[in-house]
């Protein structure tokens, strides 16, 4: 559960780009609707959408690439910037040496397995982005101290992180070019029974595309129900203006169901989050939640949204799944068919509103009202039962009773003594590791008979929880990242 943990922050940095990108499409897409639905450019406004749609673009389709370096950061010990370059390197070799056309060159009977070819044309995604990131960022940890003989010695230490990212790499595409068309090819295989399901399949589909979200694997699944990879194109064929008379399925069946999720569902559920975070925390709650919930009604931009809560509460990233598939099972069910050329958004929704295969959107308002309502009941209720700890809700945020009010101003910048803080954990030589989370510095100490408790709180802590023998978490506030910037550069010799 650390690794998750820190796994999850790791994220936070690339997932702060979303929002951008969220709201340059939004904007470029409302003043240019030919960048969605094809047709001449005109007129100045125009011209200035499609400038704000390609810088969006530039960043959602760049995502897997800021995984791997946001995670190499994150991961490594200690955010040194080498480690974000070590990471690159593991990305560049990957996913160079499973470029398609690469592999065709290596091993040219490749072309005549299509699925095996697919599966190399989407190497590029979040999940080889994150493999990626931890291959960097554990070269780097693991040989960032490391002294060579002396006519080596220019590559000692953190010079020689890159290299054995490399080598590291070298084995990690070797095991893939033989794992990844395999594990691929089973989504695709999976993909096909789904399509003789109707609106069950539907159902199925949605809950397996948000659950394989995290790991970039949805590409597959999109390949065989949006794109004609078995047939159906359901994407292509819906912005062709064809219908259900040109097609052999409900055309608009595997679009349709996003709609309600992500323009009123996840609202809601943010709204269920913020709802059931601590009274002191509800603004923090707020300010990552709406600005999350707007992007994905806008555009359909979700995961600002997701990996808010994903890698701390997994399971309720299930549920959240779940609800997708029942939606979409729903929408199929009724009639409601809208197609996106982006996402599910209501930029999305009133462009393709005049679309042939269109069909009952004014649906959209009751399935929008049930999905709001269902998303922040199921959110509010699983997340209080259960203490979840989704933004705001944090077990860290529990400061003990008898925490001061607030904190002395020994410090200027960040209200905390730094240099009483370490004293209190019983000093540099003290400490074995320290990181911190949003709020709290996470601490391993050689010796907690040493932490002086009173002392931490006198210099600015607003609580102290003891983990196992020898962890301790010292709660700072939002500053956390200044005081522990602070205390690294009291530790570095």
């Amino acid at each position: 559960m650390k690794f998750l943990q820190k796994l999850g922050k790791s994220l936070l940095l690339p997932v702060c780009c979303l929002p951008l990108c969220g709201i340059l499409m939004g904007i470029g897409y409302w003043l240019c609707p030919v960048s969605m639905q094809g047709g001449e450019l005109t007129g100045v406004g125009p011209a200035i959408g499609l400038f704000l749609v390609k810088a969006g673009g530039a960043l959602i389709d760049h995502i897997a690439l800021l995984f791997a370096v946001g995670i190499g950061v994150g991961m490594s010990d200690d955010q040194n910037g080498t480690a974000a370059l070590t990471a690159l390197v593991s990305w560049l070799i990957v996913t160079s040496l499973l470029q398609a056309d690469f592999v065709k060159t290596v091993l040219p009977s490749v072309a005549d397995r299509p699925i095996a070819l697919l599966a190399f044309e989407k190497i590029q995604n979040p999940f080889i982005g994150i493999l990626t990131g931890l291959i960097g960022a554990f070269c780097y940890n693991r040989f960032k101290n490391t002294n060579l003989p002396e006519w080596l010695a220019f590559f000692s230490r953190r010079r020689s992180t890159v290299i054995v990212s490399g080598v590291v790499s070298l084995l990690a595409a070797a095991v893939l070019f033989f794992l990844w068309p395999v594990l691929f090819g089973a989504l695709v295989a999976l993909g096909q029974w789904i399509a003789g399901l109707g609106p069950v399949g539907a159902g199925i589909y949605a809950f397996l595309n948000r659950l394989l979200i995290p790991f970039g694997l949805h590409h597959a699944l999109n390949n065989v129900f949006w794109f004609d990879t078995i047939g159906l194109g359901d994407l292509t064929h819906f912005w062709a203006g064809h219908t259900s008379a040109d097609v052999s399925w409900s055309l608009g069946i595997y679009m349709s169901g996003f709609f309600p999720c992500m323009m009123f569902g996840v609202p809601g559920a943010a709204l269920g989050m913020i709802r059931s975070a601590r009274p002191s925390r509800r603004k923090y709650a707020a300010g990552i939640l709406l600005s999350a919930a707007l992007c994905s009604f806008v555009c359909g931009i979700t995961e600002p949204f997701e990996f808010a809560f994903l890698f701390v509460a997994p399971a309720l990233y299930v549920v959240y799944s779940l609800l997708y598939g029942v939606f979409a099972f729903a929408a199929a069910l009724v009639g409601f068919r809208a197609g996106f050329s982006f996402s599910g958004g209501i930029t999305d929704l009133l462009f393709s509103a005049s679309l042939p295969a269109a069909a009952k959107t004014w649906l959209i308002l009751p399935l929008g009202v049930a999905a709001f309502a269902v998303f922040y009941l199921v959110f509010r209720c699983l997340i209080s039962k259960f203490h979840l700890p989704t933004p705001g809700n944090e077990p860290e945020e529990a400061a003990p009773a008898d925490a001061p009010a607030a904190a002395p101003a020994a410090a200027p910048a960040t209200g905390v003594d730094v240099p009483a803080i370490l004293a209190g954990l019983g000093g540099p030589e003290n400490i074995a590791s320290l990181d911190h989370c949003a709020t709290r510095l996470r601490v391993e100490l050689k010796d907690r008979n040493l932490l002086n408790e009173a002392a931490l709180k006198a210099a600015g802590a607003k609580g102290v929880v003891k983990l196992g023998k020898t962890g301790v978490q010292v709660i700072i506030g939002l500053k956390v990242q200044a005081v522990a910037d602070a205390l690294k550069n009291l530790l570095t010799p």
